[in-house]
């Protein structure tokens, strides 16, 4: 098996708990040199904590704060925000989530015909003008970092109301356990979001696929769409294909 799609695997089977370089050898049929070196790259990109003769998940990572999200990977973002533009129907209700990724795409809606729902605040101001745009805001607890709502307030308001398309993001994803953020509160309207809406994307640049950064998770459902960047390398794609997502990768 050759390393990039060894890699997604390795830290899956790190996610179960602390482990040994011996074992991993055996499960993976390679050398423990050769895992020793796998472990290295994961513990680079922080997703893992070296431990003597093993691993263990890394503790979770400071949350960056909305203007810190802003201006990372900004092409990127751009390029994946088109790309989820074009997955929308006429005059579909979309439920929009917190997040910079999310906030491109809203920020595209301008001109458009849409029912929005969404607890994303600096969406508020972009759509509320727009006359083709009816706009729910999620009213709740504000989440400072993210500039979103969150908590039962939000939940209570989304469990009244249901989308054709709702569209996540999340600080990391890894295959079997779904979309990872820093607060419980945020997993559970994310959850909701998904339960509410049609069909579900995730939007999501290629460095966040495996990561697992934040402590509270989100699965995901049976089926769902990922639109990513061309920085996602094809094992990441098929990581993903195979927990059963379509894959968009989104031009520059």
């Amino acid at each position: 098996m050759r390393g990039k799609r060894r890699l997604p695997l390795l830290l899956e089977a790190v996610q179960s708990g602390e482990v040994e370089v011996e074992d991993l050898a055996d499960r993976f049929g390679v050398s423990p040199s050769t895992i020793r070196r796998d472990l290295q790259r994961l513990a680079v990109s922080k997703a893992i904590t070296r431990t003597y003769g093993g691993a263990v998940i890394a503790p979770p990572q400071p949350e960056p704060n909305l203007p810190e999200r802003e201006r990372e990977n900004r092409a990127e973002k751009a390029a994946i925000a088109r790309a989820a533009l074009a997955c929308l129907g006429e005059e579909d209700t979309l439920i929009l989530d917190g997040g910079s990724t999310v906030a491109a795409l809203g920020a595209l809606l301008t001109e458009r015909r849409h029912h929005v729902i969404t607890n994303n605040l600096p969406l508020v101001p972009v759509l509320a003008p727009c006359p083709g745009i009816t706009l729910t805001v999620l009213g709740g607890t504000v989440r400072p970092g993210s500039m979103s709502t969150m908590g039962p307030l939000a939940e209570a308001s989304l469990r009244r109301l249901t989308a054709h398309k709702a569209f996540v993001s999340a600080d990391g994803f890894v295959r079997h356990r779904g979309l990872c953020e820093a607060a419980i509160e945020q997993v559970a309207l994310k959850s909701l979001m998904m339960e509410q809406a049609g069909e579900v994307f995730v939007l999501m640049d290629g460095s966040k696929l495996g990561r697992a950064g934040q402590s509270a998770w989100a699965p995901l459902p049976a089926r769902w769409t990922l639109v990513t960047d061309r920085g996602a390398t094809e094992a990441q794609c098929e990581q993903v294909a195979a927990s059963g997502a379509r894959v968009i990768r989104a031009d520059p």
